[in-house]
C-alpha cells in the first residue's frame, strides 16, 4: 500500500485518540508506508502503525480497543 492509499486523517484520528495515553506524542507532520509499518513523524517524535490499525480507525474506530490504543502509545518515541 502506498502513503496515498492511507486516509491520512484517519492517522491524525488515531494521534488523537492516542493523546488521553501519552500527551507527548503531538500532532501530525508525516507518514511513511514500509512493509512491516507505517511510520508517522509527529510534532513530539515518531511512531509506527500498522497498516491494519488505520484501516480499522478508518473503517470501524469503534472495534479498537482501549488496551490497543495503550499498547500503541508505547511505540511512540521522543525526538531527541
Amino acid at each position: 500500500m502506498t502513503k496515498h492509499n492511507l486516509p491520512t486523517y484517519a492517522i491524525v484520528e488515531l494521534l488523537i485518540r492516542l493523546e488521553k495515553h501519552n500527551s507527548s506524542i503531538g500532532g501530525y507532520k508525516n507518514h511513511s508506508v514500509y512493509d512491516n509499518g507505517v511510520i508517522v513523524k509527529t510534532s513530539g517524535g515518531s511512531i509506527t502503525f500498522s497498516q491494519l490499525l488505520i484501516t480499522q480507525q478508518f473503517e470501524a474506530p469503534e472495534l479498537i480497543t482501549e488496551d490497543e490504543l495503550a499498547n500503541t502509545a508505547t511505540l511512540f518515541r521522543a525526538s531527541n
